[in-house]
């Protein structure tokens, strides 16, 4: 909106000149999102608190010492999902589809995390909206938005993928890449939810996915960037780069009220919505495995649950003492700061692994 409204201003006031700058515009957006945490934060939470009572239902089959968390409110995503989308708005030009494609995934992957939440808070039930029903709804969010990013992509590399640490390797997908896509945007939404079972365990970690993200999407964005490190330009994505500002601010005013002992949840109404935003900017900027590398800690939690699953059917006998992989650890005995922290190391070190592939090739 400032972009729109200021930059042609430009010849008139020199300073409006910086509204033409991205990496200025990130800035903003970054500021500007932790602030909206930290002004509206305390009053949010204050509001939940007095709304909900008795706050997230707690897992009566989980760790013991999260029975002390009782009363602690949920739904705290609507903190981020305010940020986020009031900062890209404010800085984002918005005559750019890629970011209203992007805000609208995040808010509508939101309201499905909203009605699970609401519905669990309502019933006193960790079960929330029926699996089948939330899933379908989450397909539907995807597809529109896989059309979308079809209809308003301009490269030939739009329905191929690229895999990484080689400079000309791209497997056509064709019609492939819808139920691909699809598969990218559901599957991260849920492996952040999934992640997002400790204070603060899961809001670092899309922290740092979207700080790698900002830098990937404004390389890919810049024709002379994206040429000399030999990786697909896709003109307009660079703009995202703005909106995964205001996710890392957002992430990092969140944290302010998530980290132990939280004040409160984000519960699904926020991991689903983070992670069908960093799903969704992986699809643009086509690096959807790099995704995977960076966001590794993710992928790690939901095949946690997949083998368990799979092997408690299979064999009626459990690989983990519990699943997701963080409660597994806490079940050996492992304090909840030293399972956040060591996975925070974690995530760091596969973010590492993940921006090496821009030029490792």
């Amino acid at each position: 909106m400032l972009y729109t409204l200021l930059f042609p201003f430009a010849n008139d006031f020199i300073a409006f000149n910086l509204f033409r700058y991205i990496t200025f515009r990130t800035g903003g957006a970054i500021f500007t999102s932790l602030l909206i945490c930290f002004v509206f934060g305390p009053r949010l939470i204050r509001w939940l608190k007095a709304k909900q009572g008795e706050g997230q239902p707690i897992r009566e089959d989980g760790p013991e010492t999260h029975f002390k968390k009782k009363g602690t409110p949920t739904m705290g995503g609507l903190m981020i999902l305010v940020s986020v989308i009031v900062s890209t708005l404010l800085w984002g030009d918005l005559s750019n589809a890629y970011v209203w494609i992007v805000m609208g995934v995040t808010a509508c992957f939101g309201l499905v995390g909203f009605a699970d939440d609401y519905q669990k808070l309502t019933q006193r039930n960790v079960r929330g909206v029926p699996g089948k029903i939330r899933l379908a709804a989450q397909i539907v969010i995807s597809l529109a938005a896989t059309l979308a990013i079809l209809y308003v992509a301009k490269t030939p590399h739009t329905t191929f993928l690229a895999i990484p640490f080689f400079k000309d390797l791209w497997i056509p997908l064709g019609p492939l890449f819808i139920p691909f896509a699809i598969f990218v945007m559901v599957g991260a939404s849920n492996a952040v939810n999934l992640t997002d079972g400790l204070d603060g365990l899961a809001t670092v970690p899309v922290l740092i996915v979207a700080l790698c993200f900002a830098l990937i999407s404004y390389l890919v964005g810049n024709f002379v960037f994206a040429n000399y490190l030999q990786i697909a330009f896709i003109s307009g994505a660079g703009e995202l780069t703005v909106f995964c500002g205001a996710l890392v601010g957002a992430c990092l005013g969140f944290l302010w009220f998530n980290t132990p002992p939280a004040q409160v949840f984000m519960g699904d109404t926020g991991s689903l919505a983070l992670g069908s935003s960093i799903g969704t900017i992986a699809l643009i900027i086509k690096h959807e495995i790099v995704l995977a590398i960076i966001g590794g800690l993710f992928v790690m939690e939901t095949v946690s649950v997949i083998i368990q699953v799979a092997s408690f059917k299979m064999t009626g006998k459990r690989v983990f003492k519990m699943a997701p992989l963080h409660h597994h650890f806490e079940k050996l005995g492992w304090s909840e700061p030293t399972v956040v922290i060591r996975f925070w190391i974690i995530a760091c070190i596969l973010a590492l692994v993940g921006i090496s592939t821009l030029k490792l090739r």
